[in-house]
């Protein structure tokens, strides 16, 4: 397949490659292929445009700040957040090619009840992550993992609760100075802007390969107190060789460390027992992003894409990044076990 994709450079009057034309060409290198999860993308597209142009009107059209809820997780829910969530949960119960939907926002999974509009795959979405940060114009976004649902007949619990290695494709979209998506369906990460004067993403991007060393760490550090013994001396160690980088929204932050290399951490603490990440949401499909791209993604004992969740919301602590920046972490837990 990737012989299909030349390297593309924007604005020297060579062919674009759109993220549309990325997604039906990788539907005609499988033969097995019947197009469902083309539609599908195209849907989570169209998503992504929406909130990104909903996201740059925020100030001018009253969708700052909070509803004056709280959502499942106990989170103050803003109103971007509300909106972001029903986009998303229109488009992609619309593609007809969804069984399952899991947001953040929802307390229960939502099953498509209408046979006729329903298809073989879960998605499952944190519909705007970061959004304590929407009032102050920092870079936010979207998450998304999908997998394949069973029995199409017979949807249950059981399709959620399993491993992140049966995710088959897995993105985010960053809404921030520019809009980008980054997306994998298993074979390699790439990288699509969106080029708001012909409403299309672009490919920016192309096989996105993370060095195996970084010179970057990003971690809370305000919640140092409450680390593990493992946790504070991977900290204590990497901060003496490499720079602090740390934006507070989980897409921005694994967006540098994706393109630029080193580690990102948000471990389980004395706080946060289990951890703050869901897991099914934002867990798994960065992780499956990080190791697509060359990365690893770790609790620091195990890898995270072989956790297997309790429930559609829990969390796990986490870091990812350089497969060797990761391995020098789990270093350190081994070393405090």
């Amino acid at each position: 397949m990737s012989n299909e994709f030349e390297s593309v450079q924007v604005g020297h009057g060579e062919d674009l490659m759109t993220l549309t034309r990325w997604v039906i060409a990788q539907q005609q290198h499988a033969p097995e292929a019947t197009g469902d999860l083309t539609l599908l993308l195209t849907a989570i597209q169209f998503g992504c445009k929406f909130v990104a142009s909903k996201v740059k009107q925020a100030g001018l059209i009253n969708l700052l700040g909070l509803t004056g809820a709280a959502n499942v997780q106990g989170e103050d829910v803003k109103k971007l957040d509300v909106l972001a969530n029903d986009i998303f949960r229109n488009a992609l119960i619309a593609s007809g090619k969804a069984c399952i939907l899991v947001s953040e926002e929802d307390e229960k999974a939502m099953v498509i009840q209408d046979h006729g509009q329903r298809g073989k795959y879960i998605v499952t979405f944190d519909p705007l992550d970061g959004s304590s940060n929407i009032d102050c114009g920092v870079s936010i976004g979207t998450i998304f993992g999908i997998f394949k649902v069973e029995d199409t007949e017979n949807p249950s619990m059981k399709d959620l609760i399993r491993s992140g290695r049966h995710l088959i494709a897995a993105g985010y979209c960053m809404y921030g100075s520019y809009c980008e998506m980054i997306l994998s369906v298993g074979n390699g990460v790439n990288g699509f802007t969106l080029d708001p004067a012909i409403g299309e993403f672009i490919m920016t991007h192309p096989n996105i390969v993370m060095p195996p060393r970084g010179k970057i760490y990003s971690v809370n550090e305000g919640n140092y107190k409450y680390f593990n013994e493992a946790s504070k001396k991977y900290v204590d160690q990497v901060k003496q060789k490499y720079s602090a980088r740390y934006v507070g929204s989980m897409v921005s932050d694994i967006h540098r460390t994706l393109l630029y290399g080193g580690i990102f951490g948000y471990p389980a603490d004395s706080k946060s027992k289990k951890g703050k990440l869901r897991i099914l949401y934002e867990v798994f499909p960065m992780a499956y992003l990080i190791e697509q791209a060359g990365g690893k993604a770790s609790t620091g004992t195990q890898n995270a894409l072989d956790i297997i969740p309790e429930h559609i919301h829990d969390r796990s602590g986490i870091w990812l990044g350089s497969k060797e920046d990761v391995e020098e972490l789990e270093a350190c837990y081994k070393a405090c076990a």
